[in-house]
């Protein structure tokens, strides 16, 4: 909406950083296309694990948290939600699958946002549905008063808010007036400034931007969880969206600081799918994959049961051997032995423990 009015978003100028993220990005992106064809099985596991993780984390990052024994059977299917928090983490699960299905015959627009609403909210009242009152985004900080960082759009507004600004950015990437990226993240700020859910706009978001990125061709949210990152991220993510927020109503904005956030997930994303690629060789098998996959998407160090979160259709046996023969291979290093053994793909003293 507000990037895209007057011609705006063809006036801004790229920095110089972010233009050489944007061809680095393309450059992986045709790589990520060779590997596709030649290690199928291995994207197989990455898919899986992505799937569960983006389900997860984006919930997470809402306050979400689900025990680590219902989450495996929650999202194969082999039970049902209990709870409302467990409604949207299967819910969002779904939505995934839809857009990893059938998201190149989605058209951006008010209809396929309530549609995603409705599912990633699945149990709550106004699921699917525009907000009703006024809200506010909030910042809380321990000790200190809660402070209103920015007022969004008005409810009465925001059904053609939002309709203007899907319209604009399909005709900016149709008619090519600018980067594929940049319009984008575009589309991720003027959705966030609008808020027109009363909650729910977050997961919403990220929803989106997997959408977006897949329709443009940047398909590396299928395979490495895009929310993953944004989780590790959190402060930088609601830092660039307050920067670059200020002024929004009046178009006097800069996009500039969001951008940049978001290039650096996607660089991030494409680096991360490019490691895991070559720690889980096209001959190892499916299982072994997806373990390996799951072990180098972890930062710093991970658990027993953060692999078992991360790989539902493993059996335990097989990540326990997966993990010596990792450890043997130097590959990783066990930073506290026993039942809440925790793990390390990097070395501790330049030997494993």
């Amino acid at each position: 909406m507000q990037s895209f009015r007057s011609g705006r978003l063809r006036q801004t100028l790229v920095p110089i950083e972010a233009a050489a993220w944007i061809g680095e990005i393309g450059e992986a992106k045709g790589r990520a296309i060779t590997v596709g064809r030649q290690s199928p099985e291995v994207l197989r596991g990455l898919r899986e694990s992505a799937i569960i993780q983006s389900a997860e984390s984006s919930n997470r990052i809402e306050g979400v948290v689900l025990d680590a024994g219902r989450l495996g059977p929650l999202m194969k299917g082999r039970s049902k939600p209990r709870t409302r928090p467990e409604q949207e983490v299967r819910g969002y699960r779904d939505a995934l699958a839809m857009i990893h299905e059938r998201g190149d015959r989605l058209e951006i627009g008010p209809a396929m946002l309530l549609g995603l609403h409705k599912q990633c909210q699945a149990g709550s009242r106004d699921a699917g549905r525009w907000k009703k009152r006024q809200n506010e985004i909030v910042e809380m900080r321990k000790g200190k008063p809660v402070t209103v960082r920015f007022v969004p759009v008005s409810p009465a507004r925001s059904p053609r808010a939002v309709r203007e600004l899907c319209s604009a950015y399909r005709h900016t990437v149709q008619q090519e007036e600018t980067p594929p990226l940049v319009a984008v993240a575009a589309l991720l700020l003027d959705f966030l400034c609008i808020h027109p859910f009363r909650d729910g706009n977050g997961r919403v978001s990220r929803l989106l931007w997997l959408l977006a990125l897949e329709q443009e061709g940047f398909s590396v949210g299928r395979y490495v969880s895009l929310e993953k990152l944004v989780e590790e991220s959190r402060d930088g993510y609601y830092a660039a969206l307050n920067s670059s927020s200020v002024g929004w109503h009046q178009g006097r904005h800069d996009l500039g600081p969001w951008l940049s956030y978001f290039l650096a997930i996607v660089r991030r994303a494409y680096r991360v799918l490019e490691d895991q690629i070559a720690a889980a060789p096209a001959t190892k098998g499916g299982k072994s994959a997806l373990i390996l996959a799951a072990i180098g998407s972890f930062s710093l160090q991970f658990t027993f049961s953060d692999l078992v979160r991360a790989c539902p259709s493993v059996s335990r046996d097989l990540i326990r051997k997966v993990l010596q023969s990792e450890r043997r291979a130097g590959h990783i290093c066990c930073l506290r032995p026993g039942r809440s053994a925790a793990w390390t793909t990097r070395s501790v003293g330049g030997k494993n423990a």
